[in-house]
């Protein structure tokens, strides 16, 4: 009796092993993730307006129809991105992930406080080769650090009755997403 035991005991901790060992690798072997998919309708250092989703197509999974989305896939390597969006009369918000889909900063309309949200972009080492400046504050400059080279900016604003749609598509057409070169 205490022989099954232990072997059914094995078994569900075997069984657990392989299922946690499953779910972390998945990410790493993922071929359609967010940052393949997008590789076709957006080019690099671009802000790209992201079709509306439909429920037989979207370009990612789990858009919300109520928001309009846009997306630039920025590389790092040629120099600092510089991102102006400005924001739509509901609600904007910009998401950064790295190539893996990890999110790592996010700001919305009312953290910004303006009527645009403007920042800069660059890795680490970029960061530590710009000059200190004096006159120049933290509240003056938004600078995002990121993790990786390459990877994904994503801005929505909400369209709080399908008739908003268009204003809301509007905000995010005036959203840049440029190179700016290393000093």
């Amino acid at each position: 009796m205490i022989r099954w035991l232990l072997w059914i005991v094995g078994g569900i901790l075997l069984g657990g092993v392989v299922h946690l060992a499953t779910v972390l690798a998945m990410p790493r072997t993922a071929t359609q993730d967010a940052y393949s998919r997008l590789t076709p309708i957006a080019p690099v250092n671009a802000m790209v307006p992201l079709p509306e989703p439909t429920a037989q197509t979207s370009t990612l999974p789990f858009m919300d129809p109520a928001f309009a989305s846009a997306v630039c896939r920025y590389n790092l390597s040629s120099g600092i991105i510089k991102l102006n969006a400005p924001v739509s009369e509901a609600y904007t918000s910009v998401t950064f992930y790295t190539r893996e889909s990890v999110a790592y900063y996010a700001i919305n309309d009312r953290a910004a406080g303006r009527r645009a949200i403007e920042l800069d972009l660059m890795t680490a080492q970029q960061h530590a080769q710009i000059p200190e400046d004096e006159d120049v504050t933290a509240a003056d400059r938004l600078i995002i650090d990121s993790p990786t080279a390459t990877g994904l900016i994503i801005l929505r604003a909400l369209a709080p009755e399908p008739g908003l749609m268009p204003m809301a598509q509007r905000a995010l057409a005036g959203a840049q997403c440029r190179i700016a070169p290393v000093q």
